[in-house]
């Protein structure tokens, strides 16, 4: 597999989009990074898994995976040798990761609706509710 392969596989991904971090090619769902290919210079992608992922990937293919060096690697950052792989293998993987991202971003989207409720802001949902209101509570009566 080649680095165009990874971006054709990562875009087909329901809601990815292609970014650029720190001038590497980036790929996100809801705006958050699951892979990138800033090692592909080396002959690596790379993917955002838990540290359990990493490790489940690289006992059973260590030939093709390996953990990032470094506090990134620590994290669950995971390289992906990308002419080791074959395209199965490589969407995948890559489904894991953009699984996990969306699987986050339902999560922190959830604590921050949590977190508004507690502060007294309206839901979206609530706000077409609270637009017929005064500040008082009163129903606004029609002109």
């Amino acid at each position: 597999m080649t680095a165009e392969d990874f971006r054709r596989i990562a875009l087909n991904l329901e809601g990815v989009e292609e970014s650029s971090h720190m001038g590497a090619p980036d790929f996100r769902v809801g705006g958050r990074i699951f892979a990138t290919l800033a090692s592909q210079h080396q002959g690596y992608g790379n993917l955002a898994l838990t540290l359990e992922q990493q490790t489940a990937f690289v006992e059973e293919q260590p030939d093709i995976f390996l953990a990032i060096a470094g506090g990134w690697g620590r994290m669950g950052m995971t390289h992906i040798r990308l002419a080791g792989a074959n395209e199965d293998v490589l969407a995948g993987a890559l489904r894991v990761a953009w699984k996990l991202r969306i699987e986050k971003n339902l999560k922190a989207a959830g604590k921050k609706q949590v977190q508004a409720k507690r502060a007294g802001i309206p839901s979206k949902r609530d706000t077409g509710k609270r637009d017929a209101k005064s500040s008082a509570g009163q129903v606004k009566p029609k002109k």
